[in-house]
């Protein structure tokens, strides 16, 4: 019997309801989320309450599984947000997903003094809520977030399966920029790509900002998506801004980021007009390289490859940062080759219950269903894609 006939033949598989366990994204109140992904054992700023809330806004029905402390205040010591199955794969399975949009990155928050059992308490919450598996999709495997989560499935007797197993680049932001560029791209292509930076000097003035106040932010934001609209994703309609609510979306997630200094918007211009722009999420000692524009009539001189030099310039003199995650795929054609560390992601599926015959066919059925998706948007990706001319 295949996965998908276990799972048909399973009794209540009809869009499985889920129960109180999973909750409002209001029960969380906005001061104790904010003081969990600041005291989180791994940061994740995509589950931070301003970004967490402003997406949910593109999502049908999501909800929060939280973990408090036993203490008499009920601290909030874990937090992820969710999906149904139904939802996330359209799969009529109880499983939830911790899934958001635009959101590459899975991990949990939970708290440094209480991990593991911050963890497992997330682990129960889907339980209780109906759940068989509780899927995070882009989770980090390699962390102190797996470490804590991988100690509460062993004192549940859980087994879980990895799936879609992967690395992408991150930047390790403790070391100096120029030592570190020229080791890893080579004297001679380091040279060649500040060949083509003076190349666009000669056509004006090239000039590097990062936008970091509200009023800053906001303003380069509306340009990011102007240079977003120009390109590949305007042709294909896919820019954050051009649709209404992926638009209310980006602006509210990050005019709430800004206001706490969560997020930093790079930009490369020539004579005041912006080439390059990306996003950039920051929390704690993490920062997420989120999205990148370019102007694809200057792609000869790479502006994209040039944001990023100087990105890497920016990051290694901050002293706050000591990680930087590109959120890219696997095997970027740009910025693996400039970014060297890897971080090794992958798909984790946690039974709630032990030795549970369903949960496996329901893991082996979410796991085919995601593996198709994927395909098809990396296809429908490289089909629309120009490539910008890479390092």
């Amino acid at each position: 019997m295949t996965a998908a006939e276990s799972v048909e033949k399973a009794p209540g598989m009809a869009r499985p309801a889920m129960r109180p366990a999973v909750v409002p994204m209001t029960a969380a109140p906005r001061a104790a989320w904010d003081r969990l992904g600041d005291a989180a054992v791994q940061a994740n700023g995509f589950f931070t309450a301003d970004y967490a809330v402003a997406a949910a806004g593109l999502a049908s029905k999501p909800g929060l599984l939280l973990a408090h402390a036993s203490n008499a205040d009920r601290e909030l010591i874990g937090l992820v947000p969710v999906v149904s199955a139904w939802r996330a794969l359209r799969l009529p399975v109880p499983a939830l997903v911790a899934l958001q949009a635009y959101s590459p990155l899975s991990v949990p928050l939970l708290h440094r003094d209480a991990a593991a059992t911050a963890a497992g308490a997330l682990i129960d919450a889907a339980a209780a809520a109906g759940a068989r598996v509780l899927s995070l999709p882009a989770m980090t495997l390699d962390g102190a977030a797996f470490a804590a989560l991988h100690e509460a499935m062993a004192r549940r007797g859980l087994r879980p399966a990895i799936h879609d197993r992967h690395e992408r680049a991150a930047f390790d932001a403790t070391q100096p920029a120029e030592p570190y560029l020229r080791a890893g791209l080579g004297g001679k292509r380091l040279k060649e790509l500040r060949r083509l930076r003076n190349r666009l000097a000669d056509d004006g003035v090239v000039a590097f900002a990062i936008a970091s106040t509200p009023t800053d932010v906001a303003a380069a934001l509306e340009r990011f998506l102007a240079l977003e609209a120009m390109g590949w994703k305007g042709a294909g309609g896919t820019g954050l801004g051009q649709n209404p609510d992926t638009a209310a979306f980006i602006r509210a997630a990050t005019a709430g980021l800004s206001a706490d200094g969560r997020i930093e918007i790079a930009e490369l211009s020539l004579d005041g007009a912006v080439i390059a722009s990306g996003l950039v999420i920051r929390q704690g000692a993490q920062a997420l390289f989120f999205k990148i524009a370019y102007d694809e009539s200057h792609a000869r001189h790479s502006p994209g490859v040039q944001l990023t030099l100087e990105l890497t310039h920016h990051f290694a003199a901050d002293p706050a940062i000591t990680l930087v995650d590109s959120t890219a795929d696997a095997g970027h054609p740009m910025i693996d080759h400039v970014w060297r560390e890897r971080l090794s992601i992958g798909d984790l599926l946690i039974p709630t219950m032990p030795n549970d015959p369903l949960a496996g066919a329901i893991i082996a059925l979410m796991a085919a269903r995601r593996t198709i998706r994927s395909h098809a948007k990396r296809l429908l990706h490289a089909r629309a894609n120009p490539k910008e001319k890479r390092p």
